[in-house]
């Protein structure tokens, strides 16, 4: 059981990933006894004093923890994996993203209600949906045969707190504000892996070859695009995969610094649990443990 006094025995590093009101309570008494904490809810992200990491992309934040690192949104990983290999190749200007995320986002309960409603309608009968879009909203939809353009509350301009955590986030783990961020967040009735579609614009002018090139030498990325042989990502080959899959890559029909993608990746691997453990990889590879 964890408990205040979990911690009075010296622990390197604690995976945390029991929901923000734990990781609020128990992470600072954690940081306090020298352990470093790696959480995986939303509790610490957008705090300016802890890092949020994606090995990939920004391991060097990890190394100003002050004993508590965060663990980005599952969407923002997957997202970032397709964009900083082109980010790195020209600053990305503007962000168009539209999500289409897996039941299993919602945890069990989601799983459980796409098949039981799925088995109810064959059957012919009714079944009263009780958890999406949130099981805390007084009104819940059927996902079955179905997708719901509301993932989570909706907050600010009336986008959702999943699409402000696009925008929010990839600011903070590219350490560019200035990047123009338009997200749409849809839940779909798939079991496993987030797919997302993207437009980016960037600051020069990128050929298909280059953009593909960039992937493809990404660690952590994995390039899926032959549309002659109809080759692109889908979330039920990169479901219990480790990379997150890029295809579809095109240039926009109207502006020479658009290019559209299309990723999958499995959310509840690298869009959790790996990225923790890569964290808590990388500081022991690197000595950073305190």
């Amino acid at each position: 059981e964890l408990t205040e006094h979990s911690f009075d025995k010296p622990i390197d590093i604690a995976l945390f990933s029991a929901g923000g009101g734990t990781s609020e309570k128990f992470a600072p008494i954690a940081a306090a006894h020298g352990c470093i904490v790696i959480d995986n809810s939303s509790q610490w992200r957008m705090d300016p004093e802890v890092p949020l990491v994606i090995p990939e992309i920004n391991p060097e934040d990890i190394l100003w923890n002050k004993g508590i690192i965060a663990n980005p949104n599952c969407s923002t990983i997957i997202m970032l994996m397709a964009l900083k290999p082109i980010h790195d190749l020209s600053r990305i200007k503007r962000i168009v993203v539209s999500t289409y995320q897996a039941v299993s986002g919602a945890g069990k309960e989601g799983i459980d209600e796409l098949y039981n409603e799925t088995a109810a309608i064959a059957k012919g009968e009714h079944y009263e949906p009780t958890i999406l879009p949130s099981a805390s909203l007084p009104i819940h939809y059927q996902i079955a045969y179905k997708v719901i353009p509301q993932i989570d509350l909706f907050i600010d301009d009336e986008y959702t707190k999943e699409e402000l955590k696009m925008v929010n986030e990839t600011h903070k783990i590219l350490h560019d504000d200035s990047i123009v961020i338009t997200p749409t967040a849809v839940r779909v009735p798939v079991v496993r892996s987030h797919a997302e579609s993207i437009y980016i614009e960037t600051e020069d002018v990128l050929s298909v070859d280059a953009v593909k090139e960039a992937i493809k030498n990404c660690p952590g990325a994995e390039l899926v695009d032959d549309v002659e042989n109809m080759k692109y990502p889908m979330p039920l080959d990169t479901s219990d995969k480790t990379d997150v899959a890029v295809g579809r890559i095109r240039k926009d029909l109207v502006s020479p610094n658009g290019i559209n993608l299309w990723v999958s990746g499995d959310q509840i691997r690298k869009g959790a649990a790996l990225n923790t453990l890569q964290i808590a990889e990388y500081m022991i590879e690197h000595d950073i443990i305190k």
